[in-house]
């Protein structure tokens, strides 16, 4: 049993295992101030050090930008709740995902709440925490309860350090399961801008199978670099070669619209069958810390980004 299972075996264990990880995030994330946090974090991935007085690397502007570029408005499209309003307002609710329920109270996660449909389960403040549910007859909801509340305890901001995640209002949102006519989870296509025009895309590629990493340039021809975790095997991320999304072009055009407001930023989108939806807007595509290969466009992008 790990750790965090403690969290699993009644009130004690979920003090416990509380404890436990906060006395690790102690160790790992708070200790340090915010800039010395980004520099060492910055070298043991990157493995070159960061200057924030001369930055030149797309992700070393990404790590300036963090400190320098704080605008109130960053906290709504970061949080996947409030940004819906945004969305709806200056691009159109016919892009937004449907949203089947919200609540602050994990205790409210209960099927007799949840609708009768496939649907995903998710944080509004964080990356990463979520349940897919096909079928909710399925789910042991008094683990998943325990789960929402864990996640709802957390502040994104100290994981990569950005200012746009530390005031969200943490929630739980449920939305309709997008598929695919052929039952699939739609490819998820995140258009990456600088300086307002849409630089390149990356797309994961069937996440419930294959799951890989395909790079293109607007244009859609095949843009052979990396982007990811440096402990990940990028020889293995790219897979076959796909289509483009029958909603390229609109994808763009809103992409661009959206960028006008930054000097980087991700939006991501899912195309089912040709209809558009809207994922999220990312501003610092992991966090500034994955590695772009060949490392020359980390420089290239860096060039072309101008943060002043």
């Amino acid at each position: 049993m790990g750790l965090l299972d403690l969290k699993y075996k009644g009130k004690l264990g979920y003090l416990l295992a509380s404890v436990a990880y906060e006395g690790y995030r102690l160790l790992k994330y708070y200790r340090f101030g915010e800039t010395a946090y980004l520099k060492k974090r910055f070298v043991n991935m990157q493995g070159y050090p960061l200057d924030l007085e001369n930055p030149k690397s797309l992700n070393e502007k990404l790590q300036w930008l963090k400190i320098h570029d704080r605008r109130d408005i960053y906290t709504t499209f970061a949080d996947k709740y409030a940004v819906r309003e945004w969305v709806a307002e200056n691009i159109g609710e016919d892009v937004l995902i449907p949203l089947l329920y919200e609540t602050t109270n994990p205790n409210d996660i209960r099927p007799e709440n949840l609708p009768n449909e496939p649907f995903i389960l998710k944080a509004n403040h964080d990356s990463g925490s979520y349940l897919i549910v096909r079928d909710k007859s399925q789910i042991d909801w008094a683990k998943v309860r325990i789960d929402c509340k864990w996640w709802l305890s957390k502040n994104y901001y100290w994981i990569d350090r950005e200012f746009q995640y530390k005031a969200i209002q943490p929630r739980i949102i449920v939305e309709k399961l997008l598929v695919t006519a052929n039952g699939k989870i739609p490819n998820d296509y995140k258009l990456h801008c600088i300086n307002g025009e849409v630089q390149f895309i990356y797309v994961a590629v069937d996440r419930e199978g294959t799951n890989k990493r395909n790079i293109y340039d607007k244009h859609w021809q095949p843009f052979h670099i990396s982007w990811a975790n440096k402990f990940k095997d990028v020889s293995k991320l790219r897979g076959e070669e796909i289509d483009p999304p029958a909603s390229l072009s609109r994808m763009i055009a809103i992409s661009e619209q959206v960028a006008k407001l930054f000097a980087y930023v991700r939006v991501d989108f899912y195309d089912v069958d040709g209809k558009l939806y809207f994922g999220e807007i990312t501003q610092c595509h992991g966090g500034g810390f994955d590695q772009m290969r060949p490392i020359e466009w980390d420089y290239k992008f860096g060039e072309m980004l101008k943060i002043n």
